[in-house]
């Protein structure tokens, strides 16, 4: 049987060279007819030829029954027999592209399909991997690949040619099998369409609201709400369940998710027509997850996802997909929180939490501002008022905090230590408080974090990916001004009064007054509060005013930046910061500020070289989200102010891909 098949493929192979045969035999006939004398020397030739053909063609036949006799190796001859007919398309072809042989089930399959070119791909994709991954012959390589409206499963099995070896260039024989998957594609994607997604829908300030609604509006503006919430779900034939006052859950098909997407979330949009109506703020978060294996899984992802909503202040939605969040909204500013009940909690917890660690470690992000190291101050005053031993990880060499540090760090030299020092200070029972950040790879001292599980997390940034998930207490309020402000509030809560010395107030006020521009940005009425609470503790305002104040040579750096500056989208404002220096981040951000002081400029970014990296800081009065901007950066922030850093990049590069992301903003948002 073997034979049988080997010589039926050997008659395959021969047909084209019995054709030329024919063609030089007529011709020989013709010239020795035409020349009479030319008949015994055609009659040489013709034999010469026929001879070498028969030759090689013999020779031919042996190396294919030895390729076939490789490939198969310990296959029988009726194993055989069934390769030859198998009842799939199958196809031995060479890596110079030469078709040797086709099975019947291939002709037949591909009859319709110019199927040269998705041959010649894989035959290069092919040869590329054996001679990169140095695969051995007996090796079965695996490849899919679409043709027409099939998708194919091709396994494949090979083995060097003899010519190959002869020419000592690498080339090889290729058994092609051809599985057809396309039905299990379509149900493996009908049962993906099937899988359950999870959403949380609340509805930001809910309590605030109705306290603000007289009794008769109160069903009417709920029924309102419920009704758009029930439109939107019907769209995509999904249940809605009520599980508080506040909260629906969401249940639909995976197959309704890019419909979702594609709509941009217009529910946040329609809440806001409610809003604008009856003059009330009322805004939704939603959060949506389709990971996990059981549906419980799947709702304890969603949940995780509103708590990241949460943090970065409503009014947004989120999907959670391959464990990547992808935002929409959250275009307004936060809506202020006027109840204190959180804070009081928070603040009340804090100091049980001190009163049962060994001591206490507080750090801030890298760089530190005096946002950040007033906020840590705070925190130190809490922990000594409980006699626990209090340190404070800080930079000495952040230019913003300068002016302060040479005033303090006479009294406080034991107390600010560098991370070296920190290190040998923290253990299992230390509390690590951390300020002005959430994001691990922003605190002063990631190795901290794997030190300790007793972490509190304190900061007024919208959340990112990057939180620190293992903290056990977090107070995370993006209404707030700054995180000075939230640990005055703090201050304020605390079981055991406190006194806050004057160096320690100052720098809670300087905190504040920077992050809101000196009371002109993101300031509510808590934040004027906190500031007079430490207006009481006696602080010297025209002292903190001098921290901020800028030598004449910088003041020259920052205007230089504000002359060369462009204007995009006919409001924004780009420039850069030629010179690297270890204060450019610094320059950067006063020069984004003092562009917001020009006419018409509603946004501002201000890209400068600090190391090896590239600052970008971004400003706005409020129209533009540049925190939504530079977080496509992998950077965070406010609305109002925001920043990012990007790693091996030069300044242009940066620069063209913030625009291109302010396009993306744009785009997303028409």
């Amino acid at each position: 049987m073997s034979g049988n098949n080997n010589r039926k493929l050997f008659d395959n192979l021969v047909s084209r060279t019995k054709v030329y045969l024919v063609i030089i035999f007529i011709l020989l006939v013709i010239l020795s007819y035409l020349q009479p004398s030319m008949i015994i020397p055609s009659i040489i030739i013709f034999g010469i030829v026929l001879t070498y053909t028969y030759l090689a063609n013999n020779k031919r036949k042996s190396e294919i029954s030895e390729q076939l006799q490789d490939l198969t190796l310990t296959v029988d001859s009726a194993a055989k027999s069934s390769l030859i007919n198998a009842p799939f398309p199958l196809l031995i072809v060479e890596t110079d592209g030469n078709i040797v042989w086709r099975g019947s089930k291939f002709i037949t399959e591909f009859a319709n399909i110019d199927i040269n070119n998705y041959i010649n791909d894989l035959i290069i994709d092919i040869k590329d991997e054996i001679e990169k991954n140095q695969i051995q012959k007996g090796k079965t390589i695996i490849k899919n690949i679409e043709i027409g409206k099939k998708k194919y499963k091709v396994q494949v099995e090979f083995a060097k040619t003899k010519k190959s070896e002869r020419k000592k260039v690498a080339e090889y024989m290729l058994i092609l099998y051809f599985i057809d998957e396309t039905e299990k594609y379509e149900l493996k994607k009908e049962n993906e369409n099937k899988k359950t997604c999870v959403g949380i829908i609340m509805v930001d300030n809910y309590e605030e609201v109705m306290q603000r609604v007289d009794t008769e509006q109160k069903a009417q503006l709920i029924a309102k709400v419920e009704g758009i919430i029930y439109d939107w779900v019907n769209e995509t034939n999904g249940i809605l369940v009520k599980e508080d006052r506040d909260t629906y859950v969401y249940i639909f098909e995976q197959r309704n998710l890019e419909k979702i997407k594609e709509s941009k979330f217009a529910i946040l949009d329609s809440i806001k027509d409610i809003v604008r109506k009856d003059k009330i703020q009322l805004t939704l978060s939603i959060a949506i997850s389709n990971e996990g294996e059981t549906d419980k899984e799947i709702y304890k992802s969603a949940t995780a996802a509103m708590d990241v909503i949460l943090g970065r202040g409503g009014d947004q939605a989120v999907i959670r997909e391959d464990g990547k969040y992808q935002f929409f909204g959250g275009k307004v500013e936060e809506v202020e929180k006027r109840t204190k009940v959180k804070a009081r909690i928070v603040a009340h917890a804090l100091e049980e939490l001190m009163s049962e660690c060994e001591n206490v470690v507080i750090m801030g992000h890298v760089n530190p501002d005096i946002d950040a190291m007033g906020a840590t101050m705070g925190i130190y005053r809490l922990a000594t008022s409980l006699r626990k031993d209090a340190y404070i990880v800080t930079n000495y060499d952040s230019a913003s905090i300068k002016p302060f540090i040479e005033e303090v760090q006479e009294e406080y030299k034991d107390i600010l230590i560098n991370k070296e020092t920190a290190i040998t200070k923290i253990n299992a029972d230390t509390l690590l408080v951390i300020v002005d950040t959430h994001k691990k790879s922003y605190v002063e001292s990631p190795e901290l974090l794997d030190k300790t599980n007793k972490i509190v997390v304190i900061d007024h940034h919208r959340r990112g990916t990057d939180f620190i998930e293992q903290s056990i207490l977090t107070f995370q309020e993006v209404y707030a001004s700054s995180a000075s402000e939230l640990v005055t509030e703090l201050l304020q809560y605390t079981q055991n009064e406190i006194e806050l010395p004057t160096a320690e107030a100052e720098a809670l006020y300087a905190g504040i007054m920077m992050d809101t521009k000196n009371f002109t940005f993101k300031t509510g009425v808590r934040t004027f509060e906190a500031a007079a609470y430490l207006r009481r503790c006696g602080i010297d305002i025209i002292k903190v005013k001098k921290w901020f104040q800028s030598d004449l040579e910088s003041y020259n750096k920052i205007s230089s930046i504000v002359k060369k500056a462009e204007v995009v989208r006919d409001t924004i404002a780009i420039s850069v910061n030629e010179i690297q220096e270890k204060d450019a981040s610094l320059i950067c951000a006063k020069a984004a500020d003092e562009l917001l002081t020009i006419g018409n400029i509603t946004a501002s970014f201000v890209l400068g070289k600090v190391g090896d990296l590239v600052s970008i800081s971004g400003r706005s009065i409020g129209d533009i989200n540049v925190q939504m901007i530079l977080e496509k950066l992998g950077g965070g922030g406010h609305i109002t102010l925001a920043g990012a850093q990007l790693e091996n990049k030069t300044i242009e590069e940066a620069k063209q891909e913030l625009m291109e992301k302010i396009e993306e903003y744009f785009s997303e948002k028409e």
